[in-house]
């Protein structure tokens, strides 16, 4: 599994602050067109040259709610390495910041893929491996997919019940 872009921190604007932190203020994270192009490039070479078996961008919710969506719609669970975490873990699983991508790929397929980056000028980094059926981060217990499924499709149902029972 890679990421694609440089390691995410940004919060301003960010699900996590609002939902997490209840605060809705900071600056959007700042875009850089030239970054974006390139990046956003790389990855469509990765999806026509059949590299990438996902992708997913860093938009709402950051890296961590990016893989929890993956390992549901892929029903494949994923490990991130300790060593990948850069920064504070919060703002490196949290953060929203443009022109960042989380890449699964072949293992024979990735040290390519990294040359291929870095000769592009497009930062990358191992970050962990797919497979199980869990979504595991340094230094929290694995959420097991099933459990990640029933959270993502059970919401609605109990909120169209309401408290007063069906539909409220």
């Amino acid at each position: 599994m890679l990421l694609i872009g440089g390691a995410p921190s940004w919060l301003g604007c960010s699900a996590y602050l609002a939902t997490v932190c209840g605060r809705d203020e900071g600056a959007p994270p700042p875009v850089d067109l030239a970054v974006e192009r390139r990046n956003g490039e790389f990855i469509s070479s990765l999806i026509g040259d059949r590299k990438a078996s996902a992708v997913h961008d860093l938009s709402d919710g950051g890296l961590a709610v990016a893989l929890a969506e993956m390992a549901i719609a892929g029903r494949v669970g994923a490990t991130i390495d300790k060593s990948a975490v850069a920064g504070p873990a919060h703002a490196f699983f949290f953060g929203e910041d443009q022109s960042r991508y989380v890449v699964t790929a072949k293992a024979d397929d990735a040290p390519a893929i990294l040359a291929a980056a870095a000769k592009a000028g497009v930062a990358t980094a191992r970050i962990g491996t797919t497979g199980g059926d869990a979504l595991a981060l340094p230094g929290e217990a694995p959420v097991l997919i099933a459990a990640l499924r029933q959270a993502h499709e059970a919401w609605l149902p109990r909120y169209m019940d309401g408290p007063g029972g069906e539909l409220g």
